[in-house]
Parts: structure tokens; sequence; C-alpha cells
């Protein structure tokens, strides 16, 4: 009887530090400039291999998911990586849906970081990319995972140095926005004239953070474009966002194209006071994770399975 190999990985949410939006593109994308970063809300995946002859995929989610992208990522995975075997996954959604956290990217990074470890499989870098790109234009970044500038639909990342790990509030008030609303309310155009001006914040916040700057000087250059439009048609998202500054936040954004909000404090002890002032919607008090602290943390996951120090994790049953 073949025996089945399984891991239990983590599958971390992502904040937007700066978030512009430039011109449309030909392809009917979108041009973005952004600063992801790696926070310690996730979601837990035990992904199980058992070797077949044929290519099976089931999973089993704490919440239920119609087209789940994780499931997606393990077929398509193992299509262009040529496993066979029947891959079994449990899912335990701890990041809220549909704020702009990455919750469903971050469940198919994982699951392209971890079945190639389980199946025997080397599949460098460059090909996880490729392959995640086309699942979504987040999922490259949890390949990575800690600090970093994603360009392009924001499948272009380019590691930063990594900032001192910061204390924050994360709010989930459960509003779904709609991305593509989202994006044709800015009314961005087939055009670059603009491209300059919307930069300059954006540019002097990298310099920020890689020169290691505290969190507390970031405040005047971090922007998300899509707060104008989103505060707009939801001004309850706003209200939370002025409830976290009156907390004594010293940075707060929404992320991604909402709705949820970070808010980070000077330490640990103001986080969790704060947090306690806002009884009134749903708070999680988060830590930033950076690159190191990610990859160490699959490390000790996948431990039975892979090598230490090898990224992507690299399977101790490679030929």
């Amino acid at each position: 009887m073949l025996q089945t190999r399984s891991a239990r990985v983590p599958a971390f949410a992502k904040i937007n530090l700066s978030l512009k939006v430039l011109h449309k593109r030909h392809d009917q994308y979108h041009e973005i400039r952004t600063i992801f970063q790696t926070i310690s809300v996730a979601d837990a995946i035990e992904v199980a291999y058992t070797p077949a002859r044929t290519v099976s995929v089931e999973a089993d989610c704490s919440i239920e998911i119609p087209d789940n992208i994780a499931v997606r990522a393990a077929k398509t995975l193992m299509d262009e990586a040529g496993i066979r075997g029947h891959v079994r996954l449990r899912i335990q959604k701890e990041i809220p849906m549909g704020g702009g956290l990455g919750g469903g990217s971050s469940d198919a990074a994982a699951v392209l970081l971890a079945l190639p470890a389980l199946a025997g499989k080397h599949v460098p870098v460059p090909e996880l990319t490729r392959i995640g790109a086309t699942l979504g234009s987040d999922v490259p970044f949890f390949l990575c995972g800690g600090t970093a500038l994603g360009l392009g639909r924001g499948e272009e990342i380019y590691p930063f140095a990594q900032p001192k790990p910061s204390w924050a509030i994360l709010l989930a008030p459960g509003i779904h926005v709609s991305t593509p609303a989202a994006y044709r309310a800015l009314n961005r155009h087939l055009t670059v004239t603009e491209d300059s001006r919307i930069m300059n914040s954006f540019q002097s916040l990298s310099w920020e953070i890689g020169e290691g700057v505290p969190v507390r000087s970031w405040r005047g250059f971090c922007q998300n474009d899509f707060e104008e439009v989103v505060f707009r048609q939801y001004p309850q998202i706003q209200r939370l966002k002025k409830k976290l500054i009156a907390a004594g936040a010293c940075l707060t954004l929404m992320t991604g194209s909402g709705s949820a909000l970070f808010g980070f404090f000077d330490t640990r002890a103001d986080t969790e006071n704060a947090a306690m002032s806002l009884p009134d919607v749903r708070s999680v008090v988060f830590r930033t994770v950076s690159r190191a602290r990610y990859r160490a943390l699959w490390y000790r996951s996948l431990r039975e399975h892979a090598w230490d120090k090898t990224w992507p994790p690299q399977s101790r049953y490679v030929k």
C-alpha cells in the first residue's frame, strides 16, 4: 500500500502598506505599484498526498468556497509538474474573506509550496511564480513573504529589506467590496500622463521602508487609491478608520480594495488596549511577519519532508 505524506502548513494574510493604481493597460488590467506585507493572521491547511496512477484533488474547508483557488492550484501544479496521485486539502479559514487580505491567494501559494515537497518534485521559483500568476495576481507574493514591492498587476515581486516587526489591529467589518467596481470607480484610462504625480509618495515610502525607518514616520507616504471611492460608497468603513485614529493608531489604512483596515501602534500593550476599546467590530491584534520568520515557519511545518534552508522547500524524496 502506497504511503500518504501529509503536512499542516500556514497561509498568512497580507496587507498593502501602499497601493497606487496607475493607468489601464492594453490587456485591460491596471498597472499598479504596491508594497505587500505578510501578517500573523493565517489560515491553516493540511495537505495530504498519496501517490497514484491517476490525478484527483478534494478539499474540506471550514467555509464553503465555490471554485476554491487552493483546489485549482493543486490541479494546475499537478498538470504542469507531472505529479500523479490523490491530494486531499483540509482548510481552516481564519483570514476574513472579501476584505483585501489575500486569503485565497495565500491558500493557493501554500499548496504550491507544500505539494512538491510531499510529492518528491523539484519545482523552481520561476516556475512556481509563473503558475501562481495564472491563478491570481497576489499569489506570487505569497511564494516570497515578508515585505515586497509589487509591480505590473501585482505579480512582479521584488523583496525589500526587512523593517522591524510591528504591532497592529486588523478591523474586518464584513462588507464585500467588488474589486472590479472599485477599479471602474477610479476611472483610470489608457494613459500615463499622471503617473509621475501618483508615484511621488510611493517612491518616498519605498525609501523609508528600505532604510528601516520606524512605522510612525511612514504615515505621510502610506496611501491607498481605493480609499476615496470605497469610503464614498461605504461611509461606515471610513468611520472605522476614524475610530482607529481616535484609539491612537500612528498609521491607519484600508488594505487592497477593502473592506478590512489596519492600524499600527507603538507597542503591543498599546495595540491590545486599543483593540479592547473597539468592541463593536471584529478586531484582531497581529504582528508583521518578516520574510525570515515566514520561511522559518515553513521549514518547521515541512521538516519531515523537506530540507531546511532551501527555498522553495526542497523535497527529501527527490531521487
